[in-house]
C-alpha cells in the first residue's frame, strides 16, 4: 500500500487515457507527459502504460507501507526518501515504512511542470473504460474520480515477470536530453532554450486566417497564462484574426489542438479536454511534442514550429525509437545488477 502524506494539489492517477470514447462525450484523460510515464514503467518492469501518480506541484510526500521498486520522472525537483536524496529516472528500492518526498528550494519545480511516481506493479485502482486515468470533470476514474488527498491510500498492482527484478542501481537518459530540439534553435539563432518549440501542423481552417494572423502565429512568443491547466493552455499574445467572419458547428476535437475564440489569442486543448468544440482550428500540436508542452509552466514562453506530415511521422518515430531502446536496455542493466 501507497498512502498520500502531502498531496499538494491536483495529484492525480493517470494512465495513457481513454482512447475509444471520444465519440460517446467521454474525454481521454490520461499522463499529461506520456513519455515520462511510459519510461518510468518500461524501467519498472511495468506494462507502457500502467497507472502512475501526475504530481503538478510541490511539496508532495507519500509512506510506502511495503517495499516496493519506484522512480520519478518528469520534471526536475528535490527528490528524498527518509531525507536522503535520490536521482530522477532511477530505479530505487524504498523500505516499507520510508516516506519519499518531493520538493523544491524555491516555489516549485527546478524545471517542467509535473512529475510522475511510478511503482513496480502499476498504481492499482479499477478500471473505468478501459483506463485508471483519473477524469475530473466526469468524476471517475482513478481514485473515486478526484484528486488525491492526504491520508489516501493506494494498493500496487500484479508485479510481471519483468518488475519482479528485486536489482536497482540503473537509470534512464531524459527525454529532454535524448530528444533536444536543438534543430529548432539551430535555424533560428535569436531563440533560446527558455522558449519551448512545438511542431504544429497546419488544421483545417488555417487558410481562412488573414495573413497578419498567420505570420504572428508562428513568430510569437506565446505566454502560458495561469489559466492553463489539464483541460487546456490559454496563451496571452497578439488577437489571431480571420479573413471573413467563419461560423462552424461543434467539430471533434483531439489534445494539441489549437482552436482560436473570436477576438482572442489561442487556446491549445489538453489531456482533459472535451472531445468537441466549435472553434476554428489553426493547428494542432504533434502527438511526439505533447510531452514538451505537458513540462511547459505557466508564466512561460512556447513557439510554434510549422511542420509536414512526413516531419511528424519522424518525431513519432525518434520518440518511439527512444522508448524501444529504454525496453531492450533495462533487462540488460537489470540482468548486469542482480
Amino acid at each position: 500500500m501507497i498512502e498520500i502524506v502531502s498531496a499538494g494539489a491536483l495529484c492525480t492517477v493517470q494512465d495513457f487515457g481513454r482512447m475509444a470514447y471520444r465519440r460517446y462525450g467521454v474525454g481521454t484523460a490520461g499522463a499529461m507527459d506520456q513519455l515520462a510515464l511510459a519510461a518510468g514503467n518500461l524501467l519498472m518492469g511495468n506494462p507502457l502504460d500502467a497507472a502512475g501518480l501526475e504530481i503538478p506541484v510541490l511539496p508532495f510526500a507519500v509512506r510506502f507501507q511495503d517495499d516496493l521498486s519506484i522512480t520519478v520522472t518528469g520534471a526536475d525537483c528535490r527528490i528524498e526518501l527518509d531525507g536522503k536524496p535520490l536521482l530522477p529516472w532511477w530505479k530505487h528500492r524504498a523500505r516499507a515504512g520510508q516516506v519519499l518526498t518531493l520538493g523544491s528550494d524555491g516555489c516549485g519545480f527546478a524545471s517542467g511542470a509535473r512529475s510522475y511516481l511510478l511503482v513496480a506493479g502499476g498504481v492499482d485502482v479499477p478500471e473505468v473504460l478501459g483506463s485508471r486515468s483519473t477524469q475530473l470533470r466526469g468524476r471517475f476514474g482513478g481514485h473515486q474520480g478526484r484528486a488525491l488527498i492526504n491520508g489516501d491510500l493506494l494498493k500496487a498492482g500484479v508485479l510481471t515477470s519483468a518488475s519482479k527484478l528485486s536489482c536497482e542501481g540503473y537509470g534512464l537518459v531524459p527525454p529532454v536530453v535524448a530528444l533536444p530540439a536543438s534543430a529548432y534553435y539551430q535555424a533560428n539563432p535569436t531563440a533560446t532554450p527558455q522558449v519551448t518549440a512545438v511542431r504544429v501542423l497546419p488544421a483545417a481552417e488555417y487558410g481562412a486566417f488573414d495573413d497578419v494572423s498567420i505570420q504572428l502565429f508562428w513568430q510569437t512568443d506565446w505566454k502560458i497564462t495561469a489559466q492553463s491547466d489539464r483541460y487546456g493552455y490559454r496563451l496571452a499574445g497578439p488577437a489571431l484574426s480571420m479573413k471573413t467572419a467563419l461560423e462552424t458547428r461543434s467539430h471533434g476535437v483531439v489534445p494539441g489542438v489549437i482552436q482560436v475564440p473570436p477576438g482572442g489569442p489561442p487556446i491549445i486543448q489538453m489531456r482533459d479536454a472535451q472531445p468537441s468544440g466549435g472553434y476554428p482550428k489553426m493547428g494542432t500540436v504533434i502527438e511526439a511534442d505533447l510531452w514538451r508542452l505537458a513540462q511547459a509552466p505557466a508564466g512561460s514562453r512556447i513557439r510554434f514550429v510549422e511542420t509536414t506530415y512526413t516531419g511528424a511521422l519522424e518525431a513519432s518515430r525518434c520518440a518511439s525509437d527512444y522508448l524501444r531502446k529504454v525496453d531492450h536496455l533495462v533487462p540488460l542493466f537489470g540482468a548486469l545488477n542482480a
